[in-house]
């Protein structure tokens, strides 16, 4: 294995006892950095540093990564113009807090035969929230539920 010392010098490929030994000698533990690496590399420092700046490596990638949820509108196919527009208010409240939203047209008994309205209906949607949200899944039939995903600009 290929061993490095605790300023960062390379001390080559030894076998392990001697790099142990070394570490000892140090007063250090020997860790090991890369296990995938042809030798694999390990370096002897403190252990418990190790890990401590891991974790705070770690919690400063979770800060960093942007979370959202997904809210959920469901409508009918035979929905009015009004409620409609509440709807539509609702997805804009939603996209404003950085949430994606599925619409979500369900159909119910002979309502099945009506797929064509179910899909007016959802370009009608993304046509009135094309202000401040894009389309990220088109309208896609699911069983007897047509879903589109929206997300904000």
């Amino acid at each position: 294995m290929r061993a490095i010392d605790p300023e960062g010098n390379q001390l080559g490929v030894i076998s392990i006892q001697a790099a142990i030994a070394k570490a000892e000698a140090f007063g250090l533990d020997l860790v090991e950095i890369s296990p995938n690496a042809d030798p694999p590399v390990c370096k002897i420092m403190d252990y418990g540093r190790f890990k401590y700046e891991q974790t705070k490596k770690s919690q400063e990638a979770k800060k960093k990564q942007t979370t959202f949820q997904i809210k959920e509108i469901k409508v009918r196919p035979k929905t009015d113009t009004h409620d409609l527009e509440i709807k539509i208010g609702h997805i804009q409240k939603f996209i404003e807090k950085k949430n994606k939203v599925k619409v979500t047209v369900v159909f119910r008994g002979r309502e099945i035969t009506l797929t064509h309205m179910g899909r007016e209906l959802l370009d009608k949607i993304a046509e009135n929230t094309s202000g401040y949200a894009v389309v990220e899944q088109q309208s896609k039939m699911e069983g007897r539920i047509m879903h589109m995903t929206l997300a904000p600009r």
